[in-house]
């Protein structure tokens, strides 16, 4: 199966983005994960990336006098690395307290896009540090970049976000599952890259939905199960209302019924909610969202919100 683990397993609630704050909850997260093993899982992980992506852009922006920036897609493959090796060792280590051996490898990995992608004709991807409304003005003035004012904290670039449609990576992924390695793949939604005519792969600096990049993953690697882990314990509708409730298990046909209905947050719980929809549409068993906590419980269907086939769906 396929785990996408949410921010909250690299960073909880307002901490400071300090690497002794990711690295503690690495620890935490990768005990959950240890367990899902032990249990006789075989694990594909990928993760988000947000905060370490934009701490590379700021110190880009911070050095640009003394060293050459370093593009938007080199960013993702470093923080690929950078919380890769942070799993790999937490992992490794709460494997082997529990008497296991396995393999914790993690795989740079680059994520096809298609060049025709109407999700170029308009960005919508905030990155990077804030600016007062003057620098983002002489931005857009003279290097075409599009900015948007957030809050009062002042205006972020933005950049494309193009639908992920294939993982350059997926037999490599195979050979090593089946190998018997637990595999950290697609960090922060890959690397994306196009194919260009001549069927050479070239990097671009665009940033793919981590959930949407999951899915994708888990179709391409024949996974059963897509888990979604996140710091809330599913998903909710009618959020903020009187009438709330949390989803339970839901068929493909209910939970498109709430997707047309649902306003589901673009920046949160959407991505994660059609990540699901399609994994199962497209083929998969089941998808799972639930809190990083309730990861064992959400894949018996004791916890979360749980998408199956419509034969096996009830609330």
């Amino acid at each position: 199966m396929v785990v996408a683990l949410g921010g909250n397993a690299i960073l909880r609630g307002k901490q400071l983005n300090s690497y002794a704050d990711q690295f503690e909850n690495v620890r935490r997260t990768s005990r959950q994960m240890a367990q899902l093993v032990a249990a006789g899982y075989q694990l594909v992980l990928t993760h988000g990336n947000g905060p370490q992506v934009g701490n590379l852009l700021i110190q880009n922006e911070a050095a640009a006098d003394l060293v050459p920036p370093v593009p938007l897609d080199v960013c993702g493959a470093e923080t690929q690395g950078q919380i890769g090796y942070m799993i790999q060792q937490s992992l490794r280590n709460e494997l082997t307290a529990l008497g296991l051996t396995r393999p914790v490898v993690t795989l740079v990995t680059q994520v096809l896009v298609d060049a025709d992608d109407p999700a170029f004709a308009a960005p919508t991807k905030p990155v990077g540090p804030f600016f007062p409304r003057d620098v983002a003005e002489q931005r857009m003035r003279t290097k075409g970049e599009t900015w948007t004012e957030i809050d009062a904290r002042g205006w972020r670039k933005l950049v494309c976000s193009p639908q992920p449609s294939g993982i350059v990576e997926a037999d490599a992924i195979h050979i090593m599952v089946d190998a018997g390695a637990v595999v950290v793949a697609g960090g922060g939604g890959g690397v994306p890259v196009r194919r260009r005519p001549d069927g050479r792969l070239q990097g671009l600096e665009v940033v793919v939905d981590k959930d949407l990049a999951a899915y994708r993953l888990a179709l391409e690697v024949g996974a059963e199960a897509l888990l979604v882990l996140t710091d809330v314990p599913g998903v909710a509708v009618d959020f903020g209302k009187p009438t709330q409730r949390f989803l339970r298990r839901v068929t493909l046909a209910e939970l498109e019924d709430h997707l047309v209905r649902e306003p589901f947050s673009a920046g949160s719980m959407g991505p994660k909610v059609r990540a699901a929809y399609r994994f199962v549409h497209d083929g998969g068993r089941q998808a799972t969202i639930c809190a990083l906590e309730d990861a064992l419980a959400g894949l018996r269907g004791d916890a979360g919100t749980v998408v199956e086939r419509a034969e096996g769906g009830r609330r």
